[in-house]
């Protein structure tokens, strides 16, 4: 009988993943026919159908969705017995997939990146930018290696470092300086701004103003550059961590302050998989991660 091979492990995951032949094919950097191909002949070798082709979207055969299960196990164990090879090493090389939150990654990835080919010219930093809930999900199937995150994620199979806290400060019109800072009740009775539903960034907010998920009349954004650019409009006012300060804030009209103590806060970290043979290695990364995020807290007293 003709042999599985990992090629088409990795394809059959992918499309198992993704649910469409053509998402699978990109992630998979090949073209649709050949996948389609490929994921063809391991039915063969299988002797059953693993997936059932519809006209958008594929789904997975009771056979298929034990397959895929078996296979993300395999393919966790290969890329770790290649993290063992490595971690044996005398420094780092190789490729490094780096997740982060989209409310960290402008701010602290081009620096850490500089960094990482300083310490380790043999890396190859291959970085994802999206929220937590798909980085610990990628983090888990072996898509990623590391992920820089707010902490808690209470996930038992990651391991969470702790890097550094940073405040959350207030954005509001230019013209609005001198006004006394509002605490979480007067915020309440604001315009405010705050990211899209997914972003943890925004739960954190809401939790300070004390303001239910959902809430009703908040007007929302995809980033936190278009929040700001927002407030100089004079739409509003938001939350920003203090990490995005220096770069948001630089070509807006606006004003920025520090809350009334208790501050509003949130604990950055690193988190990743606790059976990875390359923690010791993650660790020499977190160093410098915790560098670099404390030498990022612009704003002044």
């Amino acid at each position: 009988m003709q042999s599985l091979t990992m090629k088409q492990l990795r394809y059959f995951e992918a499309l198992a993943r993704t649910g469409q032949f053509g998402r699978a094919a990109e992630d998979c950097a090949i073209t649709q026919p050949a996948l389609s191909m490929q994921i063809k002949e391991l039915e063969n070798v299988v002797g059953a159908p693993l997936v059932e082709r519809g006209a958008r979207k594929v789904r997975l055969t009771a056979l298929g969705h034990q397959f895929a299960a078996r296979a993300r196990d395999i393919l966790r164990a290969v890329d770790e017995l290649g993290d063992l090879a490595r971690a044996d090493g005398d420094t780092l090389s190789g490729p490094l997939r780096i997740g982060v939150i989209p409310t960290i990654a402008p701010y602290l990835l081009p620096r850490l990146i500089q960094a990482l080919h300083r310490q380790f010219p043999g890396l190859d930093p291959q970085p994802r930018e999206t929220v937590t809930q798909r980085l610990i999900e990628d983090l888990l199937e072996s898509r990623l290696d590391i992920a820089i995150v707010a902490l808690p994620v209470s996930e038992p199979a990651l391991l969470e470092t702790p890097l550094f806290d940073e405040e959350f400060v207030l954005v509001r019109a230019a013209a609005d300086d001198d006004k006394p800072v509002p605490g979480p009740e007067g915020l309440q009775q604001m315009r405010l701004l705050l990211l899209e539903e997914g972003h943890c960034f925004r739960d954190q907010a809401l939790s300070f103003c004390k303001l239910p998920a959902p809430a009703r009349g908040l007007m929302e954004g995809s980033s936190l550059s278009t929040l700001v650019q927002m407030v100089g409009a004079g739409i509003g006012v938001t939350l920003i961590p203090e990490m995005a300060v220096e770069v948001e804030t630089r070509l807006a009209s606006v004003s920025v302050a520090r809350l009334a103590a208790p501050r509003p806060s949130r604990t950055i970290g690193m988190v990743w998989r606790k059976s990875n043979p390359l923690a010791d290695r993650f660790i020499q990364i977190a160093q410098i991660v915790m560098r670099i995020g404390q030498r990022q807290m612009p704003v002044g007293g």
